[in-house]
């Protein structure tokens, strides 16, 4: 079920929305180009981390792996990133969506139960 095309389908939207979170927030922080700057700085340091460490031979990613990495230390990266663009939705003028998005989160998860369990097992 987490590599069904809605499931991913929906995963990117998420990943996309926790993207755009972390990049309002920053703008946010200050007025003109500095928060231009911090936006992108955020933005970019997170998709990095997001595409280099992944678990070799993921289904509902590429299957490459520029920096391998165990399941649960991918899965907490995921959980780590989810968290931090929720706070950061809370923590800007978007607050309303924080706990929605969070709750979207979490029941993506759920749904990708066999996800989950797979990168446990690596």
């Amino acid at each position: 079920m987490g590599s069904h095309p809605i499931n991913l389908a929906v995963r990117f939207l998420l990943e996309l929305g926790g993207l755009a979170a972390l990049a309002h927030w920053g703008w946010q922080r200050y007025d003109g180009a500095w928060g231009v700057v911090l936006a992108v700085i955020l933005v970019v340091a997170a998709a990095v981390i997001w595409g280099t460490f992944a678990v070799p031979d993921d289904p509902s990613r590429s299957g490459k792996a520029p920096v391998p990495v165990p399941g649960l230390l991918r899965l907490l990266l995921e959980l780590a990133f989810f968290a931090v663009s929720s706070w950061a939705l809370l923590g800007s003028s978007w607050s309303a969506m924080g706990i929605p998005f969070a709750i979207i989160v979490i029941i993506h998860y759920l749904i990708s139960y066999d996800r989950v369990i797979w990168l446990l097992n690596q």
